[in-house]
């Protein structure tokens, strides 16, 4: 949300890597607790806002790959929430309703992956989008709001932190050399219903 911060934090990272970076995992999002019923005009289009870093970072590493005369990919982290509505009956009675801004976010994240996959591809960039489905922190979700999420996976169970390592290590290496701008969703088939 800040791009002295996205700029200091490239930097960072450059440093750190000795001025030779391959690989972005692009995840940031400024949290948002208002529903739809209680947003504000002001709260939707900052929550949107999330978005300019995923940009920026991504226009960083891509500018940095060229530079190097290199190969990169960047993997930018959507939701399943970018693809479908959530489930009022999930929510009821047990917290807000899944953040509309939320949604339209990641849906636009989706998108972004594509629109950069197609300009970049020439520059040796993929670019893709990582949708991980219901993965709810135990510690921050009432267990009877994760009983009600299970319900709704056809798998009948919640994502397990571990499961995104090889998805996320497929996209960034050369496993997946020949894809770009597509959107790998691990979900446990939710938006397979």
């Amino acid at each position: 949300m800040n791009e002295r911060s996205v700029d200091d934090g490239f930097r960072s990272a450059l440093s750190a890597a000795d001025g030779h970076l391959d690989v972005l995992v692009n995840n940031g999002n400024e949290a948002l607790a208002s529903d739809w019923r209680t947003v504000t005009a002001a709260d939707f289009t900052r929550h949107l806002g999330n978005a300019t870093g995923y940009f920026l970072l991504s226009r960083m590493m891509r500018d940095h790959v060229v530079a190097r005369g290199s190969a990169g990919s960047i993997i930018l982290v959507g939701s399943m929430y970018g693809l479908v509505g959530s489930y009022p009956d999930a929510y009821a009675g047990i917290a807000s309703a899944s953040p509309v801004a939320y949604h339209v976010l990641k849906g636009g994240v989706v998108q972004m992956a594509r629109h950069l996959a197609v300009y970049w591809a020439q520059d040796n960039v993929r670019v893709n989008c990582l949708s991980p489905g219901p993965f709810p922190p135990p510690e921050r979700i009432p267990a009877v709001m994760v009983e009600r999420l299970r319900t709704k996976a056809p798998m009948a169970r919640m994502g397990h932190p571990d499961e995104l390592k090889g998805p996320v290590v497929f996209l960034a290496s050369d496993a997946s050399s020949y894809v770009t701008g597509q959107n790998l969703v691990v979900d446990g088939g939710w938006t397979a219903w």
